[in-house]
């Protein structure tokens, strides 16, 4: 990884390209960021930059982080993430990351928090079908059916598709395109969807796989 940003998702909509085209994208409040503190291999055995994202009030940051800011004489920030880099010489502690860090065209990789959608069932969860609805399957359809056989193996497998919580997790959508940034409001317009509801923080960083084609 050579670069990232953190962000803030501000949601959908649709741009025009050059042949008129209509291109779905997501809008992303990228930045500025502050680089709180900086890892080196002779220091900490590895290279990456620590970045804080949003404002928080001094009276909600609790003691162990107000040393941390204080110790980097770094103002508070409400989300800190660490990213590692291959190259960090040309950072360094208090240093702003803004929107152009990226260009129009580059391919990306985003991480952000899906959206929460409680406890749900096999069939939303895990797009299981529906049960026969006749010969005595009973009153619901919407069941996971049989979950392992009795004797042997006496057990469920571990990693069992069954009900459960769904979303609220980490999830890496890759090989993006970035369709235009505006540095002057540090926005990026990413093209297609990005995890998350709407203000939910994100992180953009260059693509670990191959670039894709425009």
């Amino acid at each position: 990884m050579k670069k990232a940003i953190m962000g803030k998702k501000i949601g959908m909509t649709q741009i025009f390209d050059e042949n008129g085209k209509v291109v779905p994208v997501t809008v992303i409040e990228a930045g500025p960021c502050v680089v709180i503190q900086k890892k080196t291999v002779e220091s900490d055995g590895y290279n990456s930059i620590q970045i804080g994202y949003g404002d928080i009030r001094p009276k909600l940051v609790n003691k162990p982080q107000k040393g941390h800011f204080d110790k980097f004489d770094v103002a508070p920030k409400r989300t800190i993430k660490e990213c590692r880099l291959d190259d960090i010489s040309g950072y360094n502690t208090g240093d702003i990351i803004k929107a152009d860090v990226f260009a129009e065209g580059e391919s990306i990789d985003v991480i952000g928090t899906s959206k929460g959608k409680g406890w749900a069932g096999v069939i939303k969860r895990w797009n299981f079908g529906r049960l026969k609805e006749t010969h005595g399957t009973g009153p619901t359809v919407r069941k996971g059916g049989s979950i392992g056989a009795c004797s042997d193996p006496s057990r469920v497998f571990k990693g069992k598709k069954m009900s459960g919580h769904l979303g609220a997790e980490r999830v890496t959508v890759q090989n993006l395109k970035i369709v235009k940034v505006d540095v002057e409001n540090n926005l990026i317009a990413i093209k297609g969807a990005v995890p998350g509801p709407k203000d939910g923080v994100v992180l953009i960083r260059d693509s670990v796989k191959t670039k894709i084609k425009a």
